[in-house]
Order: C-alpha cells, then structure tokens, then sequence
C-alpha cells in the first residue's frame, strides 16, 4: 500500500530535490502543494519542476488574497518590524502556508507532511511550530534538514534527476517572493562587507529612480488600507498598486544583518516597496489619531508582536490576545496619509483624519485663534517639579 506525504512546495531548487528524494527514499506518493501568495514568475514551470520530480499530484492554491487580508494587514496595524527594520515578508506567509498544508493533509488522508526547509533556517521553526499548533498529530519530514544536503549538492542532484531548476553556481541566490516583498540571501551575500549586485539582486526596485517624486494618497479604514488617492481597491490590487509605484522609485531595499532564532546572524536582502510605504504611512496617521498613552503603549508592544510572527508563533495564545489589543487601537485610525516617493525614500507629506485629536486652537502660537490656558502652565510645572524640588532640599545637595 502506498504512503501519502503533502509537501509545501515552492517549486524552487530545495523543494523539487525533497518531491525527488521523498519518492526514491522514503517511497511516498508526493502530493505537492504550491500556495500562491503572488510569487508571480516564480511560480512559471512549477508545474513542469513538479512532474520532473515525481510528484504525484500538484495542487497550486490561488491564497494572495487570504494573505493579504489574514496576514499582512493584521501586521500592518501592528507596525510589525522584526528588529525595527524588516516587515516579515516570509515569516508572514509561513503560518498561511503551514494552515494550507493541514487542510491538504486532512482533505487527502495523509499522515505526513514535508517541508524544504535547511537545519539553519528559520522557515523550519514556523512551518513546525505552526502544525504543531494545527495539527499536533501529523509527521513531519525534513528531507534538507535530514541529510545535511548543501546547495552546490542540491543543485547536482537535480540535475542527476533531470529536474530543471532556474538557480546555478553562478547565481545560487536563494530568493523567496510574495505580495509583502521578496527575500534574498546566499551566494556573495553572505559576506556582509560586499555590496549586493544590483543588477542580479534587485527586481521590484529600480536601479535608476525617475527624477520627478510621485506623490501618492493611501486612505485607511480603521487600519487597514482601503484607497489610492481616493479610489477604492481590492486588497491585493492596492498592494500591487502601491509595489509598483514605490518600486519604480527604487522604495524599500533593505540590507541588514539579523539574528535568526537558531542563534546565528545573517545577512539578508530585502525589497519591500509596498509594504515599506504602507507602514510608514500608517504609523503617521496613527500619530493624529492615537491617544498619547494608548499610542505609547502600543509601540512597546510592536516588536514583541514582530518577534512571535518572525520565530513562528503566529497560531499562538498570545498573537490572538495582541491581535485583540491592536484592532482596540485601530478603531479610530481611519483617515488619510499623502506620501511622497522620491529616489528610494518615501515619507509623509500630510495627513488628514476627522478622529484626529490634533486641535489647531490649542497648538496655534497664533494670538487671535489660540484656546490654550498659558496662566494654567505655572501651576502644572510646580506639581510636575514637586518631585524634584523635595529631592533637591533632602538629598540632592549630599549628592
């Protein structure tokens, strides 16, 4: 009787090895599962890489959508950035992922799932952790991981096994592509002193900006984004929207050295255009809208909500419960946010929002229009100093 193992499958160079070796090792009927979460060329020849390896069934799952929706925007109204700089691009997209490889595995009968990912990574950390939290009862396979497989080797056993893959010895950049933005490591990347080739490297930003800045509008309903310049747009339609604009502007390359949760660093290249300028412009209207301790106390937890979706524990207890927190905040953050894009910068012109708690007549410096009780300032700084003027009198001269 044949055994049946899902496998989440990218179409790239390690997973098509893992459909190969599966079926040769361990003897299973290998159903590949590929989620689009906007790959785009990526996903040309899966299906071709797919049949050369011996799957046994390809099912690709059209998931950009739910990725935008369930995922990204959840992130977004959380400002998440994993080290203050990287907006989760992969990370994100593992959970939803890890969620289709369930329902696959349940839908077909299988007791066993597999994933492409290295002993290094921390793909294998959330793909897991997030079964676990799923479905606690599956097997899981590793097949990278399990034999120590390099990439020099890998390539070599595709092509032993006549699977056309699209990365050599020359470019052996590992590259994993969505609608938040692309990834890219390996290669001469890994020597964080060199300069990334940017003509091998970068494909969603430009490498000569147009002169002239684009200045756009992104509208906001309770957090989430909802219109470019005053039109309404799908979820994916206004991500790809606002990619191809900021892209074009050469908008959201990052080059940054990161602690991986395996305790090692590593330098990763990231081109995050849409997301890079819907962060920016949320976080702006969030400062018209937000209560000054609400506001504050929100960005303490930010990089904590980014920790738990960068190491894997999107499907966790406490991801819901800051979920809850976060959507509290966002009741109010609807409005709008002009930004200008200009030679790989974007950053806030305006903002407008009728929840806004700046008042104009309190903040004026102006004499005519201003409501502000200056004779109210003396005493506040008298109780505010109290503190300090008992100290000065009792210690502070000792000191």
């Amino acid at each position: 009787m044949s055994k049946t193992c899902v496998l989440a499958f990218s179409g790239g160079l390690d997973t098509s090895v893992c459909v190969a070796w599966l079926r040769a090792e361990l003897g299973y009927d290998v159903i590949a599962l590929c989620v689009d979460v906007g790959q785009g060329k990526e996903l040309d020849g899966v299906r071709v890489r797919a049949e050369a390896a011996g799957a046994a069934d390809l099912v690709v799952l059209d998931a950009r959508e739910e990725f935008v929706t369930e995922f990204c925007w959840p992130a977004l109204r959380a400002n998440a950035l994993y080290e203050g700089r990287y907006p989760l691009v992969s990370a994100l997209s593992r959970g939803l992922i890890a969620r289709a490889l369930v329902r696959l595995a349940r839908d077909r009968g299988a007791t066993v799932v597999a994933h492409g990912c290295t002993g290094k990574g921390n793909d294998q950390v959330r793909f897991e952790s997030s079964i676990a939290a799923l479905a606690p009862d599956l097997q899981i396979v590793a097949p990278i991981r399990e034999t120590g497989l390099q990439r020099d080797e890998a390539i070599e056993y595709a092509k032993e096994h006549g699977i056309p893959v699209t990365v050599t010895a020359e470019k052996p950049y590992s590259i994993d592509e969505n609608l938040w933005g692309r990834a890219i490591e390996s290669g001469v990347l890994e020597d964080p002193w060199t300069e990334p080739p940017a003509k091998d490297v970068y494909e969603m930003t430009s490498n000569e900006p147009p002169e002239e800045p684009d200045d756009i509008v992104i509208g906001f309903d309770k957090g989430t984004p909802v219109t470019i310049d005053g039109r309404a747009l799908p979820p994916v339609d206004l991500v790809a929207e606002v990619h191809a604009l900021a892209g074009r502007h050469g908008v959201g390359r990052i080059d940054m050295v990161e602690n991986r949760l395996v305790g090692i660093k590593s330098r990763e290249v990231y081109e995050v255009p849409a997301a890079a300028v819907l962060i920016a412009a949320h976080k702006d209207l969030e400062g018209l809208t937000l209560e000054r301790d609400v506001s504050r106390f929100k960005r303490s937890i930010e990089d904590r909500y980014a920790d738990l979706v960068y190491n894997g524990l999107w499907f966790s207890p406490l991801r819901s419960a800051l979920d809850a927190f976060v959507d509290e905040t966002q009741k109010f953050v609807s409005g709008e946010v002009k930004m200008r894009l200009h030679k790989g910068v974007a950053h806030p012109l305006g903002r407008r929002s009728s929840y806004g708690l700046y008042d104009s007549s309190l903040a004026t410096y102006g004499s005519e229009s201003d409501s502000f009780e200056h004779a109210d300032a003396a005493g506040f700084i008298r109780l505010w100093s109290l503190p300090l003027r008992v100290w000065a009198e009792r210690q502070g001269r000792e000191g």
